[in-house]
């Protein structure tokens, strides 16, 4: 289901990647559960909201939210990982995914 030559992208793939992640996962913890779920979500949407703009400004500004997002988005996993409210190994498969999304979207920033 692709509408937008953005969908085929790859930085647009992981960040999709990223929320099944997520949702994997299965937080134990309510309220990062919420905030990664939130977070992830954030990087997607601001992300397919600046990719198709020809506007710098507009690009550069939903790339910065969703940047803002991710870091929320490894904070929130990592806290979850320290209390035990997610499987290690889960939250390294999320944390090298949005490490791929970061490098990405670092290119798509400048």
């Amino acid at each position: 289901m692709a509408t937008f030559r953005f969908q085929s992208l790859d930085i647009y793939r992981v960040a999709k990647d990223i929320c099944v992640l997520v949702q994997e996962a299965r937080i134990k913890d309510a309220e990062l559960r919420d905030q990664a779920t939130r977070a992830a979500k954030s990087c997607f949407l601001n992300l397919s909201e600046g990719l198709p703009s020809d506007q710098t400004g507009i690009r550069r500004r939903h790339f910065a939210i969703a940047n803002g997002s991710l870091g929320e988005l490894c904070g929130a996993i990592d806290l979850a990982a320290t209390l035990g409210a997610v499987d290690v190994n889960a939250a390294r498969q999320i944390d090298a995914s949005a490490e791929r999304f970061a490098m990405m979207l670092r290119k798509l920033m400048r």
